[in-house]
């Protein structure tokens, strides 16, 4: 019977099926950080149970950490806790930890890929929503809860029911000036918030496979976004290039042996989705968020919608007014305060080339606050020996130190009450970049040539 690429690696890790759908699922890698970690360590001493396979956990600080001067002592006593409680419990459980100062340091789903961790047909999970990232490698990624971290910590292990199965397809080129990031907000605008729950999707089709490693990941990213449990894409010579060598990949004729098994994870021509979606890649524009969730994007040359359907009235309209924006008004002319580049998004080096290929002999306007935070300490090595460091200070925007940063207003990085920040993050809930604080989700290229401009802007204008 054909199968899809979702079920081939689910049905390679169901230990038992239990009487009623819920099934005991193997769980190959798990990410923690310092966040969600503390309760689940917690828990298992509270209740004196061993952790067994500590090699199969990786841990990094992410969330909480500043982003400037991150040799010294962290400032917030909260923040500081989270992360001095993550040093001890690795160090007594034996898990590898790259801590601050670290080279291997940055976020949780960064770090993952870069160093070889993330692997076709694994599973993987983390106690953060943005897990979906590492399904850009073909694997089965998700995030979980507090609950379940101790449960996978105590039995490397998951009771789940399996989710349906989904399939996007987007064929086509994407027109200049379009990004894997306008892609997937394009998607989640024609789906909504609540669209693909309770499925898994696998993204294929032309565009998708013509994406980077880094662009994939951007797409899979933001699967939870529109509801999913997770995303995930084919592996394929782009895939097997981008792991070829890194640390905890394969080596040798461990590699050939992977590969050859990697090779087989693709969904079978006949295999079955529960549901599918076809989309046109040609007809995707820049885009930018208006409102205070995912799904509310439009195009930059678009309109905020006039109405809405009834059901959605009330919340659109509160959406709005916490914006500041009217029913069919165009963003474009609308001046920016802030512009954040980073988040598990986008801050991989191909993010900071794009934004640096820009900016180049340029200047950012005065009132714009512009600030660059990359995804990991390999990234912020690898913008400073390509010179990008200093191409970004020129124009006036300011590269930081690995971190969730701006993302989420748990550290230091916070956007002002009011203030309009066009962000390159995942989410643009009420409060998410700091009380009050006004977020326009848009891809790197369209946040650069905002903070020149200082206004939303016609991109495709400013293009050569």
């Amino acid at each position: 019977m054909p199968k899809s690429l979702f079920d081939k690696i689910w049905e390679a890790h169901v230990v038992k099926a239990i009487p009623g759908g819920l099934e005991v699922f193997y769980i190959d890698r798990h990410l923690i950080h310092e966040v969600t970690s503390p309760q689940a360590f917690d828990e298992l001493r509270a209740r004196g149970l061993p952790l067994p396979r500590p090699a199969q956990i990786v841990a990094t600080a992410d969330h909480n950490v500043p982003t400037r001067n991150q040799h010294l002592p962290i400032a917030d006593p909260i923040s500081r806790a989270q992360v001095d409680k993550l040093t001890e419990n690795c160090a007594h459980f034996g898990i590898e930890l790259f801590g601050l100062g670290h080279e291997n340091q940055g976020i949780v789903h960064v770090i993952g890929p870069e160093l070889g961790l993330t692997q076709p047909g694994m599973t993987i999970v983390c106690g953060d929503s943005h897990t979906s990232t590492h399904g850009a490698f073909g694997a089965i990624a998700f995030g979980i809860g507090t609950s379940q971290v101790t449960q996978v910590m105590a039995t490397q292990c998951l009771l789940l029911s399996r989710p349906k199965r989904m399939r996007i397809t987007i064929d086509g080129a994407l027109r200049p000036g379009v990004t894997a990031k306008d892609l997937i907000l394009h998607v989640i605008a024609q789906l909504g918030t609540g669209g693909a729950t309770g499925y898994f999707v696998e993204y294929a089709g032309s565009a998708i496979r013509a994406l980077s490693m880094e662009g994939r990941m951007t797409v899979c990213n933001m699967s939870i976004e529109m509801g999913a449990r997770g995303g995930l894409i084919a592996p394929d010579a782009t895939t097997f290039a981008y792991l070829e060598g890194r640390h905890y990949a394969p080596q040798g004729a461990r590699w050939e042996q992977a590969l050859a098994h990697w090779q087989t994870l693709y969904s079978d021509e006949d295999a079955e989705f529960e549901a599918e979606l076809t989309v046109d890649a040609t007809a995707i524009a820049p885009m930018i968020t208006y409102g205070t969730n995912p799904g509310m994007g439009m195009a930059l040359t678009g309109h905020i919608p006039a109405q809405v359907a009834a059901g959605e009235a009330a919340s659109f309209e509160q959406s709005l007014r916490y914006m500041g924006f009217e029913p069919g008004e165009s963003l474009l002319g609308k001046e920016i305060n802030y512009v954040f580049i980073g988040s598990c998004t986008n801050s991989r080096i191909e993010d900071l080339r794009a934004v640096a290929a820009y900016v180049q002999g340029k200047q950012k306007a005065a009132h714009v606050a512009a600030i660059i935070v990359p995804g990991s300490k390999s990234v912020e090595q690898q913008a400073i020996a390509e010179g990008l460091d200093k191409i970004l200070a020129q124009a006036g925007f300011e590269l930081r130190q690995p971190g969730c940063s701006a993302c989420l207003a748990m550290n230091d990085d916070k956007i002002p009450a009011g203030a309009y920040c066009v962000s390159t993050s995942n989410r643009n809930f009420e409060g998410r970049q700091g009380p009050g604080a006004r977020t326009l989700l848009a891809s790197p290229l369209v946040a650069a040539i905002t903070a020149i401009e200082g206004r939303i802007v016609d991109i495709t204008r400013y293009l050569n």
